[in-house]
This record gives structure tokens, sequence and C-alpha cells, in this order.
């Protein structure tokens, strides 16, 4: 073999051997602004770092190309006009990126599968969280709003809500194996602490940790994941542990932020009451309350009332304005809380009558019924 045909396969190999490396060229074009800038920003578990920017040509059109990329996808965000387009890329790739108009909602990628399977959550989701703003700010610019158009706009706004939620839920369920399902693991609406149900979302976190290790080993994604998963189990041990009562145990948040565990009552008769500042019947119901509350507090009757509801404003008001004395709490997250689903409520009101020993002994009383019990049960 001469010299010269072992140089050109020499050449070959590398040029093969390139094509596998590193390099992912980015580009497209941006119509609809006068702003020149774009930013590229890599998102690594512990830091987000811009790592290269350009400025639009006349016709929008731009370049970016990162030399040493990973050869598994990671996650990028292209930043213009204060919009953020997140984008999943690995060595090799030629990625196009275009939009026209609102760059969010209309932007279209080409060159990467992990990158469109993040555009078809990410475009709906961002779409959802911006309409609930809408709605949001309807209900906070009109003063003179009939009870009739409030109840509108809030159903309105919690039909969207659980809309979101179910979508994202189901991206992730049918989408476990893929980094755009990490994604969209992480993704909040205003307000929200959790994903659906606090450290019950395990499951969805553990399945999705499990398919992406095996697609996607050496991502430094999953061991975070992991991570996120293992301090979610580690958490509920610790509730189990410490909560030693027959019933669910729950923590939520009064209106000065404090954090208050319905165990922490134990040893009194606790009524469990769950209302909601938007129903029209909650002043009646509670000002029964407040009478009965007052003739057995001092015998070791308690009330944990948790508002279903998502609009902090309205549910502190309700309370100030009720002067209601007993521990009132909530999570905002309104039917999505996951105070209904440990104690399977289907109906609002609802409430669950906890004897000093810790069991359950009634739910749904009121009244003279709710009266009869507390004579029993406080002797």
């Amino acid at each position: 073999m001469s010299k010269k045909t072992l140089f050109v396969m020499c050449a070959a190999v590398a040029g093969l051997c390139g094509c596998q490396s590193s390099k992912v060229r980015i580009s497209g074009r941006f119509v609809g602004s006068d702003v020149k800038n774009i930013y590229l920003e890599e998102v690594l578990p512990l830091r987000q770092t811009v790592v290269d920017s350009t400025t639009l040509a006349d016709d929008g059109s731009y370049r970016f190309q990162l030399r040493e990329a990973s050869g598994t996808p990671s996650l990028y965000n292209l930043i213009y006009n204060g919009e953020r387009i997140p984008l999943l890329l690995s060595g090799g790739d030629r990625v196009t990126v275009n939009s026209v108009g609102s760059i969010v909602r209309n932007y279209t990628v080409e060159g990467s599968d992990e990158s469109e399977l993040l555009r078809q959550f990410y475009q709906a989701f961002v779409a959802g969280a911006q309409r609930l703003d809408e709605i949001a700010q309807q209900f906070a610019a009109a003063e003179d709003l009939s009870e009739e158009q409030r109840q509108t706009l809030m159903k309105q706004y919690t039909d969207e809500y659980f809309r979101i939620r179910r979508e994202q839920l189901r991206f992730i369920v049918e989408n476990p194996a893929s980094l755009a399902a990490v994604y969209a693991l992480y993704q909040r609406l205003p307000g929200d602490a959790y994903l659906f149900n606090g450290d019950s979302d395990v499951v969805y976190y553990r399945q999705v940790a499990e398919a992406v290790e095996q697609k996607y080993p050496e991502s430094p994604y999953v061991q975070s994941l992991l991570a996120e998963v293992a301090r979610m189990d580690a958490r509920i041990d610790l509730a189990s542990k410490i909560t030693e009562t027959s019933y669910p145990d729950l923590e939520m948040t009064d209106m000065f932020g404090k954090k208050v565990r319905l165990s922490s009552l134990a040893g009194k008769v606790i009524l469990l009451d769950f209302w909601s500042a938007e129903l029209g019947t909650s002043n009646a119901l509670n000002a029964d309350l407040k009478e009965i509350y007052a003739r057995y507090a001092d015998r070791g009757f308690e009330v944990y009332q948790i508002a279903v509801d998502v609009s902090k404003p309205l549910w502190i008001n309700a309370v100030q304005e009720q002067q209601l004395p007993w521990i009132s709490v909530t999570d905002l997250r309104g039917r999505a809380s996951s105070s209904l689903m440990l104690y399977n409520v289907q109906h609002i009101p609802a409430n669950f009558l906890i004897d000093k020993e810790g069991s359950i002994v009634a739910k749904d009383l009121y009244g003279k019924s709710l009266e009869a019990k507390l004579d029993e049960l406080l002797r």
C-alpha cells in the first residue's frame, strides 16, 4: 500500500469520526421584531451560562456553532427579545430554528428529534400559562364584576389550569425516555410548588429517571433526576416514621406563611374541614361553625380548615372578613390539592371528625349533628 493511499484512508476515517463528534450548528431566521441580538445559553443541572451571542442579519438570519457539544443531548436556550426557546442538542446536530412574530408561540425546529418533541410540549404549556395570566388580569382589573362574572372567570381559570395539568402529565407518561420529559417534569404554573401532588409525584420522577437512564446513561441530567427521586423517597420515609396517626397527615401553610401539620393537634378532637372562599355557601356554614367552636374550643376541640382555592387574596380576605378563629390553611392548588385525594373528597364542603385517639369517627357533620357528636367525644 502506497503512502498516498494510506494518507487518503486515514483522512477518510478522520472525516467519519468528525461527523460523529462534537460540532453543532444552529441557524435560522427570526422575523417580526426590531431586536437584533440573540444569545445561546447552556443549561446544566447546577448552572446556566450564556456561551455565545450574535446579531441578526438584515433578513433576520443568524448562525451559531458549538465546537465541543456532548454526545448525548444537552439543554440549551436560544434567547431573543426576552423569550427563551429550549433546545436539546448533541454533537453532530444541524438544527434550524425559525420564527415569525411571537417567537415562542410560532417557532419551528428541524434537525433534532428531541428538540422537536420538546417544542410540542413547550409551546402548548406556554400558551396555557399565558391564558391563565390573561384570565387573572381580567379578574384583577375589573372592580365592578358581578358575582356571575366572577364565577365565570374563576371557572375559566380552573378549567384551563386542569387542562394544562392533564396535558403536562400526559406528555410525561407518553414520553418517559425523552429528555423533553425531564424538562416537562420541572415546569410549574404560577403558585405551584409541585408537579401534581408533592411527594406523590415521585411516581412520575422515578418513571422518567429509569427510562432516561437506560436511553442516555451518560447524560448529566440523569444523576440530578435520580438524586431528586432519592430526596423524595427520603421525605416520604421520614414522614411515615414521625406520623403515628390512623389518618393521613397533612402539612399546609396559613396566611402568615407558617406551615401547620394536622398531627400537631394530636390529643384534641379535630374537625378537618374542606371549604372554598369561592363558594357562596361558605359564609353561612362558617358562621354556624364559629358558634360551635366558641362553645367547645375550651374543652379540647380544634378546627383545621383547608381552603380549596387558587386565589390567595380571595382566601385571605374571606378569612379576615369572616373573622375565622381556628387554623386556616391552603396550598392554593384548588381542585389539584393533594389533600382532596388523600381524603377522597368528591365535593365541597366536606369534613372529617377525628377523636382524641386519632381515629376518624364521622364525616360531613354540621349544625346539631356535629354538636351531638362533640358532646359525646368531649365528656
